[in-house]
């Protein structure tokens, strides 16, 4: 049980250290350009995979 407690402690104090990150840094949590769903991609500067895979898409639709 004690060891739950600790773990549970350490965890805690790591996702509030996160959250405060979050707050006072105002800034979007960054992951990779698109999600893992391919999503809309919410970088402020575009990775350079998604520009490449931006720039097939347009030359694949300009090609149908």
């Amino acid at each position: 049980m004690k060891e739950f407690l600790i773990s549970f402690l350490v965890f805690g104090t790591v996702i509030i250290a996160m959250a405060v990150g979050v707050i006072f840094g105002r800034k979007a949590i960054q992951g990779s350009c698109g999600g893992a769903g391919g999503g809309a991609c919410v970088c402020t500067k575009k990775c350079d995979k998604r520009k490449r895979a931006e720039a097939e898409a347009l030359e694949n639709s300009s090609n149908i």
